[in-house]
């Protein structure tokens, strides 16, 4: 072949020219890959199937009549004693899977054989203080580059080809209490991440980088009193607005250790260019050393993708005072609004509180909201004029200082503070107008108990016990109307459900156990069709894609996450599950 100076491809030209040599050519993950996620089948780009976080793809080759057929295609363990949960959904691209597990490791897999790339293992150091378990939830691709945050609190991004670290930054301090283990996401070619460790007095953000440098753009924090800041390339920042107005919705000095963590990260819709975060608890736990909103905390906050500016948001839970967060997904969707038959731009949240909140994804407003879970004890209901809950008369644990100064009246709550949806992924499916949610039911006692900050120091202020509300289950897969707030169907669940749903054009619902099994039921009906025993624990949430002409179903298992840590006697009702660490691929067996 003959030789040429060097010159700077264009990526039409990079493919002509590895097409020449006979080397397969590198096509760098774009914006517009990500943006088309959702409507494409040969690959899986961003955490959700799309940034909007619908889980829905559609691809029809494995349905209702053909899943009887899917078989275990490879499997790859994690391998080493580093088990615990894994939580994490796999991004595939250019025939290559890349997928995190438990203690920040990230693995590149071949995708057609299951064959191990190559491996990275970021190096921890002592004192990391990760509040529910070691887990990682997933890594964004952008370029050629994979990026993943760690449990101490960083981000590091590798080259796709070689594992070779490209860039590292630093998002805080882990002395500080501070982690991270959310996907990031890309939105309008910008690195969006939150912040963990809600429960050491951190105050949660935002922030928005260069994927390419790690370079910030922006930062917006999600506690009323902080200051937002710009970044140019010279890394100056430039203040950007206090997040709201200081001391309005906090007294006193507080806000300043407030939590608010955006511990589950983002979701991005295109449509209105605003970035969804669902915000945690504020700290302390003890509601009563905090009075007022608390903003904003337990919320949905949209923010601008191009100035990092709250545009609007909705406390699903003021003044919480049952570490219910608000930290769940917001799912963009068209929503038929049944009073005037308009279509509404909405998003749909499955709240830890155990209500499901449908809200205009323009301005906020509360168009819907309803029960997911069978027994909610902390309000009856919420106020559509204004769009706050309505509390249950003695359902706040009691203060402390009305006793002895010791502990408060305790209180039975359901759900527990583990919630009616924690992190496993709801899925909306664009053929049946359902959304599907991994529900738990379980209640608590809960107290409060006096606390101060300090720094690195867990910054709770209560007690509690996690107890089963049935003897045969505790979760439940249930298809909901979000317009008329029915319950469809149900699939009951002895363990509580922890891993995330996945839904598809061929009429299919996938969700995985703690038991182990990976199932595929009828989106329409809840009725199982096929499930595979993976030999461990399942609490993370399948994909689909498709390769060589064939649609291929992956999902992480490996038992953990915060349920055996925090789970009290639920904990002990489930201790007999097994940890593991795997990546199982399947497709349709060929007759």
């Amino acid at each position: 072949m003959q030789k040429h100076k060097t010159l700077r491809y264009s990526a039409v030209a990079f493919a002509v020219a590895a097409a020449l040599s006979g080397a397969p050519a590198r096509a760098d993950v774009t914006d517009a890959d990500i943006l088309n996620d959702a409507k494409t089948t040969g690959d899986v780009v961003s955490f959700g199937l799309g940034t909007q976080g619908q889980r829905y793809s559609p691809a029809t080759q494995i349905n209702t009549k053909t899943v009887k057929n899917l078989v275990p295609v490879w499997s790859m363990s994690f391998g080493g004693e580093k088990q615990r949960g894994q939580e994490s959904q796999p991004v595939i691209h250019n025939g290559k899977m890349f997928v995190t597990a438990s203690y920040s490791r990230l693995f590149a897999i071949d995708a057609k054989s299951g064959k191990k790339l190559w491996k990275y293992e970021h190096r921890l150091p002592d004192g990391i203080m990760p509040c529910c378990d070691v887990i990682n939830r997933g890594a964004a691709l952008y370029g050629n580059l994979v990026i993943f945050a760690t449990l101490d609190a960083q981000l590091v991004a590798l080259n796709q080809d070689t594992g070779k670290v490209v860039w590292k930054e630093k998002l805080d301090d882990y002395k500080a209490g501070y982690s991270a283990t959310a996907a990031p996401i890309i939105a309008k070619g910008k690195l969006i991440t939150g912040v963990s460790g809600g429960e050491f007095g951190v105050v949660g953000r935002i922030d928005a980088r260069d994927p390419m440098t790690g370079k910030l753009l922006w930062t917006r924090p999600t506690v009323e009193g902080h200051m937002g800041y710009t970044f140019d390339k010279e890394g100056n920042k430039t203040e950007n607005g206090i997040s709201g107005t200081t001391n309005a919705t906090w007294s006193g000095d507080l806000w300043q250790t407030g939590g608010a963590a955006t511990w589950n990260g983002a979701t991005y819709d295109p449509e209105t260019n605003l970035i969804f975060a669902g915000t945690g608890n504020p700290a302390p736990w003890n509601s009563h050393l905090r009075p007022g909103d608390n903003l904003f905390s337990s919320s949905t906050v949209a923010i601008d993708a191009d100035t990092g500016k709250i545009a609007w948001h909705y406390q699903n839970t003021p003044h919480d005072g049952w570490d219910f967060d608000g930290v769940n997904e917001f799912v963009s969707f068209d929503f038929k609004d049944p009073k005037t038959g308009k279509v509404v731009k909405a998003g749909g949240k499955a709240d830890r509180n155990g209500f499901f909140f449908v809200n205009d994804r323009t301005n906020g407003k509360l168009l819907n909201v309803f029960p997911f879970v069978k027994k909610i004890t902390w309000a009856t209901g919420y106020d559509m004029a204004t769009g706050r809950p309505l509390y249950t008369a003695d359902g706040r644990p009691g203060d402390p200082n009305a006793g002895d100064g010791k502990k408060g009246n305790s209180v039975f709550s359901a759900p527990s503070f583990l919630g009616g949806k924690n992190q496993q992924q709801i899925a909306y499916s664009q053929q049946t107008g359902l959304f599907y949610v991994p529900a738990n039911e379980w209640g608590m006692d809960i107290w409060n108990e006096p606390v101060s900050y300090k720094k690195g120091a867990a910054y709770l202020g209560a007690g509690f016990t996690i107890k089963a509300l049935h003897d045969d289950y505790i979760g439940a897969l249930r298809a909901v109307d979000p317009a008329t707030g029915k319950i469809v169907w149900e699939n009951k669940n002895y363990a509580p459900l922890w891993g995330g749903v996945l839904t598809t054009a061929g009429g299919l619902v996938f969700y995985g156990t703690p038991e182990g099994y990976l199932k595929g039921v009828d989106a329409k009906t809840g009725k199982e069709l096929w499930s595979f025993q993976t030999g461990t624990g399942i609490v993370a949430p399948p994909v689909t894609w498709e390769q060589d002409g064939e649609q291929m179903i992956a999902v992480t298992t490996g038992w953990g996450g915060a349920v055996p840590l925090w789970g009290g006697d639920v904990a002990k009702r489930v201790n007999y599950l097994e940890q593991g660490g795997s990546v199982w691929v399947f497709k349709l067996h060929k007759s």
